[in-house]
């Protein structure tokens, strides 16, 4: 991929900071809007920051590794950018639409990139009914919680909730529970992604949760509906050895 107009962001934290100085005696740079890349230094959180703030302007994000684990990041390295732009992979990642009302009547919607969660807000359980495309498919779920996952995010949040991986391309969602107590041995569900699911919240005054997509909270929520956004979506680029196909498809034979 040729890319003539490059940004560079980064974390506030000291490792992405002095990236961005090296970069910058490198490479000439340009405003984010006005770029046709955008090099992202920091970790997971910063990239997944930085694709909701410009998914919506189709700019291509191509993430350098300064946090941790850095799953949606490449290896940082300072030389040969420019080259590792031109071989790189796009991919487009879906993202959730969310809409939740509360008790007071409001209306919010948000964007999902890795997952939309429901959580219990205080020290009582949840208890949810479940839709599944306008047909009640679990009357009540008692549990902390429920999200549903991307393929991006199933590695995330859903992981440690004991969800499944799901590989890219699969054109699934994950739908799973958070600590269940009833019905105890139910591990959730694995949607077609054009699935529409609807949380309605049993008690809500009593147990109050609120409904978290990605960054963006809401609370006392009443009900909760989630279905694919098809028009904004981010692309992340990799390179060509470490791509996020591969990356999620070794993290299921990790020990």
């Amino acid at each position: 991929m040729n890319f003539k107009s490059i940004a560079l962001l980064a974390d506030t934290h000291l490792p992405a900071q002095k990236a961005l100085k090296t970069l910058k005696g490198s490479y000439d740079c340009v405003d984010p809007y006005q770029a046709d890349v955008i090099v992202a230094l920091g970790g997971d959180g910063f990239m997944l920051n930085t694709a909701h703030k410009f998914m919506k302007y189709g700019i291509p994000i191509f993430g350098m590794n300064l946090g941790s684990i850095g799953f949606l990041m490449n290896e940082y390295k300072a030389e040969n950018l420019q080259e590792r732009l031109i071989k790189c992979k796009p991919i487009r990642l879906n993202t959730l639409n969310m809409k939740a009302e509360t008790l007071d009547g409001e209306n919010h919607s948000a964007l999902a990139i890795n997952e939309v969660s429901l959580l219990r807000e205080l020290r009582l359980a949840a208890k949810i009914r479940i839709f599944i495309d306008g047909i009640e498919r679990m009357n009540k779920l008692i549990c902390d919680g429920i999200l549903i996952s991307t393929s991006a995010g199933s590695t995330a949040y859903n992981l440690s909730a004991n969800g499944p991986i799901i590989p890219l391309g699969t054109g699934l969602l994950a739908l799973t529970p958070i600590s269940a107590f009833r019905p105890r041995r139910w591990k959730g569900a694995l949607l077609p992604s054009n699935t529409v699911i609807k949380f309605e919240v049993l008690d809500a005054k009593l147990r109050p949760v609120s409904a978290v997509a990605d960054f963006t909270e809401i609370r006392n929520i009443k009900t909760v509906e989630v279905k694919r956004e098809k028009k904004i979506f981010p692309t992340l680029l990799f390179d060509p050895e470490h791509n996020l196909e591969e990356r999620i498809l070794k993290e299921q034979f990790l020990p």
